[in-house]
C-alpha cells in the first residue's frame, strides 16, 4: 500500500495560522479552522482563482462519477453538497462510497484505527501497548493536519458501504486515504515544465476483513475526482519497490513508475527502497 508518512511536516508554511479548536470565539476572516473541513470547497482559500473557477464550470458530479461538461455550472456541483457544505459522495462504486472525513472525534478515531491496523508492525512483546501508542500518534497527526491545512490543500477521504435509506445506523469506515497538495522539487522535476504543485496520495489503508473488495480502487478513483475539483492535473504516490500487490493496484489505476529512492537511502542505511509513481488525470478517465 502507499507509504504512511508524516504529511504534517510537508504542510506549506504559508497556510494561515489556526485559532484554538475550543471556545466560543467566532471565526475571523482569513483564518483556517478545524470546522473548515465542513465548509463548501468553493469557499476555501483563494476562491476567486480563475483556474479553479474554470475547473468548477467544466465538471459536474453524477452518482459514482465525474463527467466533463463545458456547459455545466457550479450549481450542479453544489447539488452534491449537503447543508453543512460537506460532499455527500465523491465516488459511489462497487457497493462503496467515498466522502470527505467529518471532523468529529469519533470519526477521527475510526480513521486512526484503520490506518494504525494497516501500518503497525507487530512486535513480540507488549504488542497491544505499542499498537495503542502508534494509533495515538496517527490520530495526533490527523488532528494536526486538519487544524493546519486549508480545506483545499488537504483532505482525508473515507470509504464506507452503501446503505439503504431506511438504515438508521452509521455505516463503518472501512478504508482511508490522505490527499495533500505538495510542491516537492523531486516530484515537480518529473512533471511537465510549468507544473508547480500536485496532489500527493498517501496513507491508503483498508481494514483486513474488507480487503480484496475493490475498496482501494474506489479510494484511488475518489482521489482522481478530488484532483478535478481542486484543479490539479497530476497525482503522485510512493510505494515499496517489493510490494508487487500495491504496485499492480496503482498501475491499474493509471499510475506509472518514474523513479526510485537513491542507493544511499537503501543500500547504505538499510531502508526499503520506494518508488515514485505519477498519474495524469483526465475527466474522461474516471467516467
Amino acid at each position: 500500500m502507499a507509504v504512511l508518512v508524516a504529511n504534517h511536516h510537508n504542510i506549506p508554511r504559508r497556510v494561515p495560522c489556526v485559532e484554538p479548536l475550543y471556545g466560543n470565539k467566532s471565526p475571523r476572516q482569513g483564518r483556517t479552522y478545524l470546522m473548515d473541513c465542513k465548509r463548501n470547497w468553493r469557499n476555501a482559500c483563494n476562491p476567486s482563482s480563475e483556474k479553479h473557477r474554470q475547473q468548477r464550470q467544466s465538471i459536474k458530479i453524477k452518482r459514482g462519477s465525474v463527467v466533463h461538461n463545458s456547459t455545466s455550472s457550479a450549481e450542479e456541483v453544489d447539488s452534491r453538497i449537503n447543508a453543512e457544505g460537506q460532499f455527500l459522495c465523491l465516488v459511489n462504486d462497487y457497493g462503496w462510497r467515498v466522502r470527505r472525513l467529518i471532523a468529529k472525534a469519533d470519526e477521527m478515531r475510526e480513521v486512526a484505527k484503520v490506518q494504525a491496523e494497516a501500518f503497525h508492525v507487530p512486535v513480540a512483546l507488549f504488542n497491544d501497548l505499542f499498537f495503542g501508542f502508534f494509533k495515538a500518534e496517527v490520530l495526533s497527526g490527523l488532528v494536526y493536519k486538519l487544524r493546519n491545512s486549508a480545506p483545499n490543500r488537504y483532505a482525508c477521504l473515507v470509504a464506507e458501504p452503501v446503505t439503504k435509506g431506511s438504515d438508521a445506523h452509521k455505516p463503518p469506515l472501512v478504508g482511508v486515504v490522505d490527499v495533500t497538495v505538495l510542491r516537492d522539487k523531486i516530484v515537480v522535476d518529473k512533471l511537465p515544465v510549468g507544473t508547480e504543485e500536485y496532489l500527493y496520495v498517501s496513507g491508503i489503508a483498508v481494514l483486513k476483513s474488507f480487503r480484496r473488495q475493490k475498496i482501494a480502487t474506489v479510494l484511488l478513483k475518489a482521489c482522481d475526482v478530488l484532483s478535478l475539483l481542486w484543479g490539479f492535473e497530476y497525482l503522485a504516490l510512493r510505494a515499496y519497490e517489493d510490494d508487487l500487490g500495491a504496485r499492480k493496484l496503482y498501475a491499474s489505476a493509471g499510475y506509472q513508475v518514474v523513479s526510485g529512492d537513491p542507493l544511499w537511502m537503501t543500500s547504505w542505511i538499510g531502508r526499503k527502497r520506494r518508488i515514485l509513481m505519477i498519474k495524469k488525470v483526465k475527466s474522461s478517465s474516471i467516467i
